[in-house]
């Protein structure tokens, strides 16, 4: 990310020069929809990120320009200033959450601008939110915690752009390491640090450029489905509060009493509780054939189970295992975007060239392609 536009851009705005904050943007390498079902994910920062200038003003008032847009948005600091600008509401949703908290912030000058690619699953947002949250702490000497900028993230984009997204963005953000995954379990928010370090392996996004208009309220059905079956075998064992506490063999015992689709809801989550840890302990051997296969299982039960998948990510899917690449999935909630892919270096130019004459020929647009390095979390530069 060149930082020198929005340094230009600052000393143009507003004169003097401010501090340099980024955050990166996340991958999650297996773990999908396990959050909400009190289970494992694991994400790493990527070497895409967030960057911003900020600088106190000495009002009540922040300033702030968004480089990428040419937009520019000025608020106060008070519930009633929400600015209109949806990229605005994330700065002012972090300035709130920090006051909610009981952080004495001020008003503030900010330019700033990103390249983690928008609506491709790799969270930009979380990324802004971040960069803000750790930004605000250090110009202000709040004494947050990682924890509790993670939680202003979330916050932010519960309370004021509508999105009741999980933990997992903001703390991937937040936490990241170069070289290392993060799992973490979304119960009792307790992590594991797991070395990244594939010597002679990549790890490419295609993006598959389609955006299917199911995406929310396919995923508010799909907790449904959790919920019921979760709601089924309390009956049964009490102690199971999430579909992360139970087994196949408990799952089977209530296949009568929940319908067909919450069924095979459940038993993809289930099965993909098993392939986190199977990842991990396959990572720790440096095993990538077997870190691989469960991507692809995971692709599998994302696409008939949890069917969440569409043709054109399925179509992208095929195409990785027909040309050899190690393990392939798509990422995030599904019904469009990325799929992750794990792959030997040497196949790396050839498969995207394949890649793009086939998917074009066939749905006559082009993908995106993005290669990430698991990089580190929000610092100041």
């Amino acid at each position: 990310m060149n930082t020198q536009a929005i340094r230009d851009k600052f000393a143009s705005l507003y004169g003097e020069a401010g501090t340099l904050y980024t955050s990166p943007g996340r991958i999650n390498l297996i773990g999908e929809h396990t959050d909400y079902n009190g289970a494992f994910v694991f994400p790493g920062a990527i070497d895409k990120a967030m960057v911003a200038e900020i600088r106190p003003n000495g009002t009540d008032r922040v300033r702030a320009f968004a480089l990428d847009l040419g937009e520019s948005a000025e608020f106060g600091l008070k519930e009633e200033d929400a600015p209109s600008q949806s990229w605005a509401r994330y700065i002012f949703g972090v300035c709130r959450e920090i006051q909610k908290r009981g952080g004495k912030i001020a008003g503030f000058d900010t330019v700033f601008a990103g390249d983690v690619p928008l609506g491709a699953g790799m969270s930009s947002s979380a990324a802004l939110e971040s960069t803000f949250a750790f930004a605000l702490d250090d110009l202000f000497s709040l004494g947050l915690s990682k924890w509790d900028m993670a939680k202003i993230g979330q916050a932010t984009e519960h309370n004021y752009c509508g999105v009741k997204c999980g933990i997992m963005d903001q703390f991937a953000s937040v936490f990241g390491k170069a070289g290392k995954l993060l799992r973490l379990d979304c119960k009792s928010f307790e992590y594991e640090e797991h070395p990244f370090d594939p010597k002679g392996y990549c790890l490419l996004l295609v993006d598959s450029c389609v955006k299917h208009e199911l995406a929310s309220s396919a995923y508010n059905k799909r907790r449904e489905s959790c919920e019921n079956v979760v709601a089924a075998l309390a009956k049964r064992y009490p102690e199971i509060k999430f579909l992360r506490d139970a087994s196949f063999a408990q799952l089977e015992e209530v296949k009568n009493e929940v319908s067909e689709e919450d069924y095979k809801r459940a038993a993809y989550v289930i099965g993909e509780v098993e392939r986190v840890l199977a990842v991990c302990e396959a990572l720790g051997k440096g095993d990538y054939q077997t870190v691989g296969e469960k991507m692809y299982e995971t692709h599998h039960g994302m696409s008939k189970l949890y069917e969440v998948s569409c043709e054109e990510l399925d179509f992208l899917n095929d195409l990785a295992r027909e040309f050899g690449v190690t393990g392939s999935r798509v990422m995030g909630g599904g019904f469009g975007g990325c799929t992750i892919n794990l792959l030997k270096e040497e196949l790396h130019d050839s498969f995207i060239a394949e890649v793009k004459k086939r998917y074009e020929a066939k749905y006559g647009i082009q993908p995106k392609f993005y290669d990430v390095v698991i990089s580190d979390g929000a610092r100041r530069l």
